[in-house]
């Protein structure tokens, strides 16, 4: 994997502040876990009113996670100031989602001024070990501060 650097040394501060505006990761209890520049991991506990009718984690939930996953290691290389959108995404599961949590990890693959693309991957942990049940894809744009030009 190709190694990356922040444009600004208050990144990881200003991701994990993007992260918490978040109502639906603060309503369904995921929580940023690491962050690096171009890398970030979010991590939800499973719970029971977040699960589908076999009793699995939805894969709604799944989706939103790694794509957020994705969202958040795009701007970890965006100037200040940016937040971002995802512009399209295509998930693969793999596997059912059963365990004590769900690890979601976005990368990215390839940054640009305003198109990033992502890969995100999401991993049951049960009893300690990681069962990859999801992949996915994603394209984010960035959208710039209030003010700046979008050039």
């Amino acid at each position: 994997m190709a190694s990356f650097h922040a444009q600004f040394p208050e990144f990881d501060s200003h991701v994990r502040a993007v992260f918490a505006e978040q109502s639906f990761m603060r309503g369904i209890g995921a929580e940023i876990g690491s962050v690096s520049p171009g890398r970030v991991e979010i991590v939800l506990p499973f719970r029971d009113d977040l699960l589908q009718h076999h009793g699995y984690l939805h894969g709604a939930v799944i989706a939103a996670i790694v794509d957020t996953a994705c969202g958040c290691s795009a701007l970890t290389l965006m100037p200040a100031g940016s937040t971002v959108l995802t512009v399209e995404y295509k998930i693969n599961f793999m596997a059912p989602a059963a365990g004590e949590r769900l690890v979601a990890r976005g990368q990215v693959l390839r940054p640009g001024r305003k198109l990033t693309v992502c890969s995100g991957e999401a991993v049951a942990v049960v009893e300690g070990n990681e069962k990859p049940v999801a992949a996915l894809m994603a394209t984010m744009v960035r959208v710039p501060p209030a003010g700046e030009s979008e050039q």
